[in-house]
Order: C-alpha cells, then structure tokens, then sequence
C-alpha cells in the first residue's frame, strides 16, 4: 500500500501541519525513486501478458511502460510544488494559522483537496 493511503490524524491544526509534511515527503520520495529508476527497455524489463490480441492496445501499453518514469516523476513534481505553495504559515501577529499560497485560513481548500487526492 502505498504510503501516501494511511491518513494522519486529524484532531487539530498540528494534526494538518504533519500531515502536509507527510505528503510532501511522500510525493518527494515518489520523485527521488523516478529519478533513481532504470529507463524501462522491452527487452530489459519485458511486458506483461496481453490482455488483448489488439496490436493497437499493445502499442499503447509500450508506449505507457516506456514514458511511465518521466510522467511519474512530472506529476509527483507538479505535486510537491503545489504542496510547498500551499503550506500553513503564521500571519504577522496572528495566532490564526494561514495558507502561504493563497492566505486563506489554514487547511486551505487546495490542500483539503491535495489530502484527499493523495489518500
């Protein structure tokens, strides 16, 4: 299971605070293993069995293994950047805790969202 599945708890700000963290070291760590990744090659890695006799379709499952490492390691980076964008951050003087991106209050909707996906 992948670890960005188990949820943090949630019972205060703190709870939302490391939980951030915690996706952002997930999504950072899907990026670290793109880049460590062997290209894939048909004849180093093979394909899995068909699930179709059409030629198209096996096309287009070369065409995924094969470009899967760099679009992996885009999405996680799209990921991380928003997640570093849309981080808790203490107002000026303020006990109220804030979105660093968008200065709504802390969860904001864009990281509510993010959570969700990543779960």
């Amino acid at each position: 299971m992948p670890p960005f599945t188990r949820q943090a708890p949630r019972t205060s700000l703190r709870g939302r605070h490391s939980e951030h963290a915690r996706l952002l070291r997930c999504v950072q760590g899907i990026q670290e293993r793109s880049a460590r990744a062997v290209p894939w090659e048909p004849d180093t890695v093979g394909l899995p069995e068909p699930t179709s006799d059409s030629a198209l379709a096996r096309i287009n499952d070369v065409a995924f293994y094969a470009n899967a490492r760099e679009e992996v390691s885009t999405l996680a980076g799209v990921c991380a950047d928003l997640l570093r964008l849309h981080s808790p951050d203490t107002e000026e003087g303020g006990a109220e805790q804030v979105c660093h991106g968008c200065r709504q209050p802390w969860p904001c909707p864009t990281f509510d969202e993010l959570a969700r996906l990543l779960r």
